[in-house]
């Protein structure tokens, strides 16, 4: 049997010390960048495999990083991930990735679940749930750090990165009013959520802000979902006096009342615009393109990812907060350009 490569023959092979080659691998500030990278190339060229209990037992880390998330079928989720696993691999973390499809019991679960695996600190955009403070009270007992990411609720000494939702959802109907439409209908989600209740009163605000009354038999709370979409838009329709324009806290929602209003003869953006959240990739490659607002979600994981690493290399000597904030992007499109 072939034998395993040690940091010993890395040493040797570099006429490097092994404690040298140890601090490396593991990424420690006082060896050069230049050094750090030779002995890394090294280590891969040598096929060394480094041993993660070893590792976790001299350093008490596991190295494990646990990302919660509500569904990873969406482009957003998916990016956030990514935009992580970018920012925590090159410092020899893995990333263990749950989803809560917003229910309160899978989300706790998962929660236990990581904790029992003893992760370094979790991730988390909670779910539509209203998850029990108790189970992060379990976080914060064994000293895991806790970021939120998207969204997230105000608990004292916990971080966040998130956007300007209120902005974003002020500039779309502003870009609506612009267009000249006045009876704007809203696809909200469940406003119990900060980011969703940030959106509808951005809304409403552009409304007030630009003389025009804010008509709640306009505004709908559902899920985020395409058949949801078309169900509430099909209502709209059906009105004495229909929208001329709908904005939705979702980019499905917004394909779906897109689908809708199609069926019912009528045409975007001439007869009714929309403008969606989210800017899934969907969005732009439709022959419609739909207006959507972005989110950035690759820097917001990237940014969430680099909180966690201040805060787990902090030594927990100092108490940190953060809360960081986004700003929004409008990308306008077809579906909501009446104006040449």
């Amino acid at each position: 049997m072939k034998k395993k490569t040690t940091i010993y023959d890395i040493a040797e092979k570099l006429n490097l010390t092994a404690a040298t080659v140890s601090r490396a691998l593991n990424n420690n500030e006082k060896i050069s960048e230049s050094t750090r990278k030779l002995v890394q190339e090294t280590a891969l060229e040598m096929n060394y495999e480094q041993n993660t209990l070893a590792r976790a037992l001299k350093s008490g880390k596991s190295y494990n990083v646990g990302v919660v998330v509500p569904r990873m079928d969406s482009n957003f989720f998916a990016s956030v991930i990514r935009g992580i696993e970018e920012e925590l691999y090159p410092q020899g973390y893995h990333v263990i990735v749950c989803q809560t499809h917003d229910q309160e019991n899978l989300e706790t679960g998962n929660i236990n679940s990581l904790l029992n695996a003893q992760v370094d600190g979790i991730l988390m955009s909670i779910s539509n749930a209203k998850t029990k403070n108790k189970v992060f009270n379990n976080l914060f007992a064994k000293h895991v750090p806790l970021i939120f990411f998207d969204r997230k609720r105000d608990i004292d000494g916990v971080s966040s990165v998130t956007i300007d939702d209120f902005n974003g959802a002020y500039e779309a109907t502003k870009h609506l009013i612009q267009q000249g439409c006045k009876r704007i209908a809203h696809l909200s989600n469940d406003r119990s959520l900060e980011i969703f209740k940030n959106r509808y009163m951005g809304y409403k605000q552009a409304l007030l802000d630009h003389g025009l009354e804010c008509d709640e038999s306009l505004v709908i709370e559902t899920a985020s979902k395409v058949d949801e979409g078309r169900r509430i838009t099909k209502q709209f329709l059906s009105m004495e006096r229909p929208p001329d324009a709908i904005f939705s806290s979702s980019d499905f929602t917004a394909l779906g009342a897109i689908q809708e209003i199609k069926e019912h003869g009528l045409k975007i953006p001439e007869d009714i615009c929309v403008v969606g959240f989210s800017n899934e990739p969907f969005t732009r490659f439709m022959e419609l393109s739909i207006t959507s607002v972005d989110q950035s979600p690759i820097e917001m994981g990237r940014i969430a990812a680099q909180v966690f690493l201040e805060e787990v290399n902090n030594g927990k000597k100092i108490k940190m907060q953060k809360q960081i904030v986004l700003t929004p992007e409008l990308m306008v499109r077809k579906s909501s350009s009446k104006l040449k």
